[in-house]
């Protein structure tokens, strides 16, 4: 083939649903016009955005955390650090041995068991299934809502791979890539009867129905302020799925209402420094005092002299108990 009939299929007959094919040609031409597969593997991990970002969370969960607890490293930043003074030649040689006999010593031990959980993606979603399971999502999150505008949407195995799932239609849905990253390979629950747009009519949190002001959206979550305050700056976090209290609130949805909370906490403390502390609650159930049977959370400021006694607030729910020796 030509130089000319190379550059001709490049641009004029190349037809891509992935970067692979531009990245193997451009890599063979950088290594003289050959390489071998596990070297072109090695290039295209380097390329692959996404499996850059699984190692960054990886190390930060994984050896980041325990080697930094020992104090063997530390981090600044992005930026991590061997916390030993200079080392000579000699001693980085042997640092290096060792920790190549602990690498020969585990995988002799475990053997490929060792990457397992990469393993499981040799047999990766066919194209047809993918096309069907985001047909039948209508382009949307099954568990925040959120469009393929706004978000990348990923096909998530509802039984992990590593726990047995298999690529059956069954057992696909479609999850923004938070969430996906959020539902990880510990959890199994199926959000595609779960609809986020779910709404109860005539319910004053829902979606369209909403009364207050929104004044923050965080994916399944939104902060409206409280109609009837019971301090400046008092605020509540709701899902925008009807779903009845804290506890039917899915981890993700919890996850998201937590940030929006952290947010505003340091918001309102910056706007008023007489701000001294935060009541963080939500009632569940009507004989816990709710009245509107929508899950919400309540973050309400609170400053010093605001009540008489604040000693033990949270038992005031019920008054002759409050107090205790």
């Amino acid at each position: 083939m030509t130089y000319d009939q190379i550059v001709d299929f490049i641009t004029s007959k190349m037809k891509m649903s992935h970067i692979y094919q531009p990245l193997l040609i451009r890599r063979l031409v950088d290594s003289g016009g050959s390489a071998t597969l596990r070297q072109l593997a090695q290039f295209f991990l380097s390329q692959d955005e996404s499996q850059l970002l699984y190692y960054e969370n990886r190390i930060k969960e994984m050896p980041l955390k325990v080697l930094s607890k020992h104090g063997i490293v530390s981090k600044e930043g992005e930026l991590v650090h061997l916390n030993v003074n200079s080392l000579t030649l000699e001693q980085k040689a042997h640092i290096r041995s060792l920790c190549e006999q602990k690498l020969q010593q585990f995988v002799q031990k475990r053997g490929l068991g060792i990457w397992d959980y990469r393993l499981l993606e040799t047999d990766p979603v066919p194209d047809s299934a993918r096309y069907q399971v985001l047909k039948a999502s209508g382009g949307r999150c099954a568990l925040c809502g959120i469009t393929k505008k706004d978000s990348p949407l990923d096909v998530d195995h509802i039984i992990p791979r590593n726990r047995g799932g298999t690529n059956d239609l069954s057992n696909l849905q479609i999850l923004c890539s938070k969430c996906n990253r959020s539902k990880r390979d510990k959890d199994d629950t199926d959000f595609r009867n779960d609809h986020h747009h779910d709404k109860e009519e005539g319910c004053i949190f829902c979606p369209d129905q909403i009364v207050g002001k929104t004044i923050a959206d965080n994916g399944p979550v939104v902060a409206i302020e409280d109609r009837f305050p019971v301090t400046a700056g008092h605020l509540l976090v709701i899902p925008k799925r009807h779903t009845p209290d804290y506890f039917t609130m899915t981890s993700h949805e919890r996850q998201c209402a937590e940030e929006l909370l952290r947010y505003f906490k340091n918001k309102i403390i910056m706007k008023d420094e007489a701000i001294t502390g935060f009541n963080v609650g939500s009632n569940c159930g009507e004989s816990a005092g709710q009245t509107i049977m929508h899950a919400h959370i309540h973050l309400i400021p609170r400053r010093k002299g605001d009540i008489e006694n604040h000693k033990r607030w949270a038992r005031n729910v019920i008054a002759d108990k409050s107090f205790y020796r």
